[in-house]
């Protein structure tokens, strides 16, 4: 399964750019890979590690902003189509499981 958040937050002040990059840093140290900007995707192995990294990113919300997230199968994953540009990741996605070269 990926975890796949989305934001948008706002930068207009200086405590929006400090939870802006707390929430980035937050994402990066907890194994979440930007897909693009402000869209990250973390490998979960069940839905009890989803549920619990869930919980974790409640805890770690800005004020302000939007912020969503999307549960999918590796399969559905998988089956990203890539329109125009191409991957940015050096991760081979298969059904059965992620290599890195």
């Amino acid at each position: 399964m990926r975890l796949i958040v989305f934001f948008d937050l706002p930068m207009v002040t200086n405590k929006d750019l400090a939870e802006y990059r707390n929430f980035r840093r937050f994402l990066i140290k907890n194994g979440f890979i930007m897909m693009q900007e402000s869209v990250y995707s973390r490998l979960v192995l069940n839905n009890n590690s989803s549920n619990l990294l869930k919980k974790q990113i409640y805890k770690n919300l800005p004020d302000r902003g939007l912020i969503q997230l999307l549960q999918v199968t590796e399969k559905q994953y998988a089956s990203i189509e890539y329109l125009k540009g191409k991957s940015k990741s050096n991760i081979i996605q298969t059904n059965d499981r992620v290599i890195t070269l």
